[in-house]
């Protein structure tokens, strides 16, 4: 152990030494470096680590310091912070003792000299709402002396100018005065005025040492407080920093000491999405928290079917019914009819279609740190966050959603399907299809406009296509409507919600999703899951979902459960998990599915279904034997160069290309949008003023028609209760996105979107903006006139 220098009195000298200090019960006591400087007494794992990194700091000014035994000693500022040290020797515990007295009776002393206006707050940063209403006491009550300091500096100044305008005017009158019996009288009067003028004269410049002496003592402890706010900050950022690391390093030890089940050893499904891989942890030893997802006790259990069922359903023998018997080769048969379809895609190839995109501009390696931003928005609503363009992807909210089409061949499929449950599978996968395109996809995509659109029109390559509208800012949602010549329409109408939780960022759509098909008239519904955004603070970005599903069919009382199961570190189970459950009106299990959102699903018929033994939280597991799985969905690879290009999928990449006829408040056309796209960033970041300033004009024009058409006062609309709604997105300050603006564009109550009208849906009882026709009429004859201006 180094042998720390003697203590001296000396303000100015440290004190440093190994000391051990204790940890936790699992390591007990730690040799750790500290360092005694201007009564403060920190501590560090090595002595190379006292240039950048900062394990703790105790103030001996409001410390006390206890002697236990021989070799031990204790430091506690009253339960905040506790310091339990041993010292390797009596002398050097005493060392260390008389080190730390000396400091702490210089610390109180130089608190009492920053004290010496006599108030009775403390100089250290308050840490409750006393000690703050006290420092505003303080600073209110120094503002009033400076005050009349002032004051009184302006009387004298006041004086000085008066006096010294008549003595002047009495020196003018001594010298034209000829030498006569006034000149006593004329001397004497100058005299006095003299003598008034220096008194004043004095007077002033008390008035003024006294001002300055009471401006430099306020402004030395102004500025120790200051460099204290400061030093405090810096040390609270460098902690969280520390703090946020050391969880990362956690999360990828505790990453790599997962093992994968063998069914899933795919090295692809191991460290996918910027899951961090193996790692050191860190040693330190405070204690860790860990907010990691628990992992929930499997529901059921499958196991292979007798062979007897195999059998059976290959002959289609008797004791089942003939949905039974033909569902192996019910799949087979849909996509034989499918291929065979003469208004299938495949032949719909063969006509002249548009040749679409394959790459867009590659983003450019613009690095800006998120943490960076956020740190200086702890504690503020997230909401109150501006973000720039770095963030986000060159696709608008609306073009996202129309994204949710990349596998509409499933509802190709579904809408084939003779039985009921069959098409509930093909509902189900569609609906973890969609979740596939988000894996990598950490960019914020662009707040639409109120009133924007995006048409997606694939009627000659795929049979479909789509329309979305911003519909509503208060709150922010989308409709979106999709029309297929297979026999299905797809609708739905989400708002998001999110939550900013320090580490991870929480994305909650509300709304819910509906498909029709035309054959059967089965009406399914759903709500999507939570969307999850790790790392926030340091680290690689990566998104999960997690959450719960049902799939109803109204028509039939048909249900599916998914499950998608949230990241844990500690789980064995294959990541991005999702099983889920087909049953019928009475609760009676026809299928299971299992899989991935990003990679696959599979489904399997149940044959048998019995309770087995109790999980691990004594809930009775159910066990399906089950049919061999066949493969339902799997993702469409990504493009090459993805990770340079956001990581588009093939569909995405094509969303934003631009096309003739569209409506003008297609999404494609935005040029802040188009900026970015083009790598045009800085551009981009300027364009979005524009648009928000015009906006904001909007805005005003629209509050102005709604007071005037008020037939009440509570009926007006007031620029105050839009401004003081709290359902703003980014704001409006510089450096926000454009559309931001528009979530203060428009009250509900005063818009009528363009192409949906609200409609109550009786099956599924939910209020939903529903398509009312006219958008692909209206474009046919090129008459968008109706269209508002909003780029």
């Amino acid at each position: 152990m180094s042998e720390p220098k003697p203590p001296t009195p000396t303000p100015g000298d440290t004190y440093k030494g190994w000391l051990f200090k204790w940890t936790n019960y699992i390591k007990g006591y730690q040799r750790r470096w500290f360092v005694l400087s201007n009564g403060l007494l920190s501590y560090y794992r090595s002595q190379a680590e006292m240039g950048h990194t900062c394990r703790g700091t105790i103030n001996l000014a409001t410390a006390n310091i206890a002697v236990e035994d021989s070799c031990n000693f204790v430091i506690s500022n009253g339960g905040a912070q506790t310091y339990h040290l041993k010292a390797s020797s009596e002398v050097e515990r005493q060392r260390w003792i008389t080190a730390l007295e000396l400091a702490k009776a210089k610390a109180v002393h130089m608190q009492a000299e920053s004290d010496d206006s006599g108030d009775e707050c403390p100089a250290a940063p308050p840490s409750s709402g006393q000690s703050g209403g006290c420092r505003n006491l303080e600073i209110q009550s120094t503002l009033r002396t400076l005050g009349s300091k002032v004051e009184d500096l302006n009387t004298c100044n006041d004086l000085i100018v008066k006096h010294g305008s008549a003595l002047q005017r009495s020196l003018s009158e001594l010298e034209a005065l000829r030498v006569s019996g006034d000149v006593g009288d004329k001397m004497k009067q100058v005299t006095e005025r003299a003598t008034l003028f220096r008194i004043t004269s004095n007077a002033m410049i008390n008035a003024c040492r006294d001002f300055l002496s009471l401006a430099q003592s306020h402004s030395k402890r102004w500025q120790k407080a200051l460099h204290s706010e400061r030093d405090q900050r810096i040390r609270l950022e460098e902690t969280l920093e520390q703090l946020a690391k050391q969880h990362n390093h956690l999360e990828r030890a505790f990453r790599g000491a997962t093992v994968l089940p063998s069914s899933f050893s795919n090295p692809a499904l191991g460290n996918k999405g910027g899951v961090p891989g193996k790692g050191d942890a860190s040693d330190e030893d405070d204690d860790n928290e860990f907010f990691d997802a628990m992992e929930d006790p499997a529901e059921f259990i499958t196991v292979p079917a007798d062979p007897k069922y195999h059998r059976r359903s290959g002959s289609n023998a008797s004791g089942f019914s003939c949905e039974t018997g033909m569902d192996d080769q019910s799949v087979n048969f849909d996509e034989l009819s499918l291929a065979s379809n003469p208004e299938s895609p495949q032949t719909l190839e063969l006509e002249p279609v548009r040749q679409r995109r394959t790459r867009i501009p590659d983003k450019p390696n613009y690095y800006l740190n998120l943490w960076s931003i956020m740190k200086n928005c702890i504690g503020k609503e997230l909401s109150k966050i501006p973000m720039p363009v770095n963030f986000n992807e060159p696709l608008s909210m609306l073009q996202r959603l129309s994204e949710d089409l990349e596998y509409y061949e499933l509802l190709d499929k579904a809408a084939k399907c003779q039985s009921s449950l069959e098409q509930m599978c093909y509902v189900a996968a569609f609906t973890v299809s969609s979740y596939s395109t988000t894996v990598h996809r950490t960019g914020k995509p662009f707040n639409p406009l109120l009133g924007e659109t995006f048409e997606l029109d694939r009627l000659k390559d795929c049979g479909y296509r789509s329309l979305c509208e911003q519909v509503s800012h208060h709150p922010p949602a989308a409709a979106h409507h999709a029309l297929s010549e297979k026999g299905w329409t797809l609708r739905q109408e989400i708002t998001l919600a999110s939550k900013f939780r320090g580490k991870y960022l929480s994305i909650m759509p509300l709304g819910s999703i509906q498909c029709l098909f035309d054959k059967s008239e089965n009406h399914y519904s759903w709500k999507k899951v939570t969307t999850t955004v790790h790392n926030i603070i340091v680290g690689k970005l990566w998104i999960d979902q997690s959450g719960e599903i049902d799939v109803v069919n109204h028509k039939t009382g048909d249900r599916c459960h998914l499950k998608f199961a949230p990241y844990s570190y500690f789980s064995r189970d294959v990541p991005r998990k999702v099983t889920g459950v087909v049953t019928d009106k009475d609760g009676k299990a026809h299928y299971v599915l299992s899989g991935t959102w990003d990679e696959k699903m599979e489904f399997s018929r149940i044959m048998q279904s019995s309770k087995g033994e109790n999980g691990t939280e004594g809930k009775q597991r159910t066990v399906y034997q089950t049919l061999k799985a066949k493969e339902i969905w799997k993702k469409n690879p990504l493009p090459e160069g993805a990770e340079n290009m956001y990581f588009f999928s093939s569909l995405a990449l094509t969303l934003n290309e631009s096309e003739e006829g569209v409506a003008p408040t297609d999404s494609r056309r935005r040029p802040d949008q188009r900026m970015m796209e083009d790598g045009r960033w800085d551009e981009a970041n300027a364009e979005k003023q524009k648009l928000e300033e015009k906006q904001r004009i909007v805005r005003r024009e629209r509050e102005r028609e709604a007071v005037k058409a008020a037939s009440t006062p509570e009926e007006a609309v007031t620029e105050d209760s839009i401004n003081d709604s709290p359902l703003k997105t980014d704001g409006v300050e510089t450096g926000t996105e454009a559309s931001e603006v528009s979530d203060e564009s428009a009250h509900p109550d005063n818009y009528q979107a363009m192409w949906f009208d609200k409609f109550d849906d009786p099956a599924s009882g939910e209020t939903l903006h529903v398509y009312k026709g006219g958008y692909w009429e209206a474009k046919e004859q090129g008459s968008w006139d109706m269209c508002p201006e909003i780029f």
